[in-house]
């Protein structure tokens, strides 16, 4: 188990954070790694809906919002879609890697999660409280900044 943590410093990431998470699915997409990103809520799950299709003229990531409905129109699944997005009222099983925006920890078992932290340094107190958290539950800590 590992928890990646990618510290926002770079100006394009401050001004936009969303676009730090589209880059990270961009990866795991590239990789063959189905990723599950946890939005802190639907609107913040809208809004990186609307970034993955925009926020490079030549990147494709195959994603949708849990729970919408749009895959069952045309006979998908949830299950296949690369990057699924999930809103916190809807309840799916947790992915190898997950990539949290939530304001608490993953619980359950995943091989790998990534957190993304703030670059305003007076909020990095929760993520602080996180990487104890994972560190007590066994994981390996990495920081990247990005």
């Amino acid at each position: 188990m590992r928890a990646d943590f990618y510290l926002i410093a770079k100006p394009r990431f401050r001004d936009e954070p969303l676009l730090l998470v589209c880059e990270l699915a961009k990866k795991a997409c590239a990789a063959n790694q189905p990723m599950l990103v946890l939005a802190r809520d639907m609107e913040q799950a809208e809004r990186l809906d609307d970034l993955m299709w925009s926020f490079e003229p030549d990147a494709f990531i195959p994603h949708e919002i849990a729970g919408t409905g749009f895959d069952d129109d045309e006979g998908g699944d949830e299950a296949e879609t690369d990057v699924l997005i999930v809103p916190p009222e809807i309840d799916v099983p947790l992915r190898p890697l997950v990539l949290n925006l939530r304001d608490a920890a993953v619980e359950g078992e995943v091989a790998r999660v990534l957190e993304v932290v703030p670059a305003d340094p007076s909020a990095r107190d929760p993520l602080r409280a996180r990487w104890t958290q994972y560190k007590a539950r066994g994981f390996a800590l990495n920081k990247y900044d990005m």
